[in-house]
């Protein structure tokens, strides 16, 4: 899980940002001080920082910090001119959101800054699945996969809707077009809806498995 320092002095701000990014499956530590940032900064992967602070501008510790440690930063500002953005570009910042902003608007440049190049993420409800680390989250947790299921899974989630054979499933996940039993799939699509109980993997009887449309 990835960790996020959130530098906003605005309780209100603070208070709902740091719930958001907790509920999207960030770990947020906040803090409202110029003094606590050093202190939070060596833990964190990515920080969110309001530019406005009661000790001044944030910019100006900026180098230092990230002298510290190299990381993504996101300033928050309320001023829009371009030299005050050039301010904190120049600084070390990698990007910037000028306020009033939307909470998802802030996620997506998260995700962005935090995505390795090549990396695949499919979403499906509250099913997150990584192609390129091979991992699945479902409500903010990991859960485990054996490789076949993980496959598997992932055939299901990039096509909802679509009707899959079962020989049409060992061949794409296990490789070859004839197994001497069709339980293989039968079972592996058994552990899925038993780690994934909300997951609507439906039945097609005589046929095969499909994933229900969101």
């Amino acid at each position: 899980m990835s960790r996020v320092l959130l530098v906003e002095d605005d309780v209100l701000l603070g208070e709902g940002l740091s719930m958001y990014l907790s509920k999207n499956g960030y770990r947020c530590d906040w803090v409202k001080k110029i003094s606590d940032v050093e202190k939070h900064w060596i833990k964190a992967d990515l920080v969110v920082l309001d530019r406005q602070l009661p000790e001044g501008d944030s910019v100006k510790w900026l180098p230092g910090w990230l002298s510290v440690k190299a990381l993504p930063v996101i300033i928050l500002t309320a001023k829009t001119d371009v030299d005050h953005r050039i301010e904190g570009l120049s600084a070390g910042a990698k990007d910037y959101v000028i306020k009033p902003f939307s909470h998802q608007e802030l996620l997506a440049r998260i995700q962005a800054q935090l995505r390795p190049l090549g990396e695949v993420e499919i979403r499906y409800s509250n099913l997150v699945v990584n192609l390129s680390y091979q991992t699945v989250m479902m409500d903010q947790q990991n859960v485990p996969l054996k490789p076949k299921e993980f496959q598997l899974l992932a055939l299901l989630v990039q096509n909802p809707g679509r009707v899959y054979h079962r020989d049409e499933l060992l061949n794409k996940v296990w490789g070859y077009q004839a197994f001497p039993s069709t339980r293989t799939v039968d079972n592996h699509v058994l552990h899925l809806r038993q780690k994934f109980p909300s997951l609507a993997i439906d039945t097609v009887r005589s046929v095969g498995y499909r994933l229900r449309k969101e």
